[in-house]
């Protein structure tokens, strides 16, 4: 049976609709990983796959987590580019034993036909079905599909891949709305200038994280982090511009 359902996906797969879905890229804090949700709240019909594309405009995707794997399992588990890479039928049950054979990813390799290059490049096509016997076992009308880890600050885009897919429903019927996709900017916090686990970082924190506590020579009165004079006087690392500074925020 799950054959013959899996089998109707792939077809379905390669005869695309659109529906009323939002799939949203979301920056996850300030770290370089983005989640990459779905939200067909508003759709009759439930989502029965994805092929999307997610580029950026800086640096690369580097790795894909947070997808399910498999079928019966409330997710989008089955891949149809990669299935037969890397999955082996059971021939006399009809059934997968064993669905985690290495490299069986949502990511289309970057030779098969409309894809994006794949993890270490600007692009990945992502294919994602789902694969159930139980209703109760079905993917919700609201979740994840995945996380991506880009390189990079950048900006994500997301696009339907019409080669591969596009977003297809539980049935042939026309959906409502087209489906609305929507990107997101990853700008990243940089790296604090103080150690974290420096008996004193909560103090810096406090007193709002001023840079001339990050200053190799700071304990010695070096407020701006330079070097001052000229080569007639010579240089040195404390003199009166930092004095100048001390003056200015006496007190403050």
């Amino acid at each position: 049976m799950r054959m013959m359902i899996l089998a109707l996906a792939v077809l379905l797969l390669a005869a695309p609709a659109l529906a009323t879905v939002t799939i949203t890229a979301t920056q996850v804090g300030e770290t370089k990983v983005v989640e990459i949700s779905y939200d067909a709240e508003s759709e009759t019909e439930l989502v029965r796959a994805f092929a999307l594309d997610i580029t950026v405009t800086d640096g690369n995707i580097v790795d894909i987590n947070d997808f399910a794997i498999g079928d019966d399992n409330g997710g989008y588990g089955i891949f149809p580019g990669n299935f037969s890479r890397f999955i082996t039928v059971n021939s006399t049950t009809g059934n997968v034993d064993d669905w985690g054979a290495a490299g069986y990813t949502p990511v289309a390799d970057g030779a098969d036909p409309g894809a994006q290059g794949g993890l270490g490049t600007p692009g990945i096509t992502i294919e994602m079905g789902a694969l159930y016997d139980a209703v109760e076992n079905a993917p919700g009308k609201i979740g994840v599909l995945c996380t991506i880890t880009v390189s990079d600050d950048c900006t994500v885009n997301l696009a339907l891949n019409g080669m591969r897919g596009n977003v297809v429903l539980e049935t042939a019927e026309e959906p409502l709305d087209p489906v609305d996709l929507v990107g997101c900017e990853v700008v990243t916090a940089p790296p604090e200038c103080f150690d974290s686990l420096h008996p004193d970082y909560d103090e810096w924190v406090s007193v709002g994280k001023p840079e001339s506590w990050c200053y190799k020579y700071q304990c010695y009165g070096d407020a701006d982090g330079k070097k001052n004079g000229n080569i007639v006087i010579g240089f040195a690392r404390v003199r009166v511009e930092d004095l100048n500074i001390l003056v200015t925020g006496w007190k403050t």
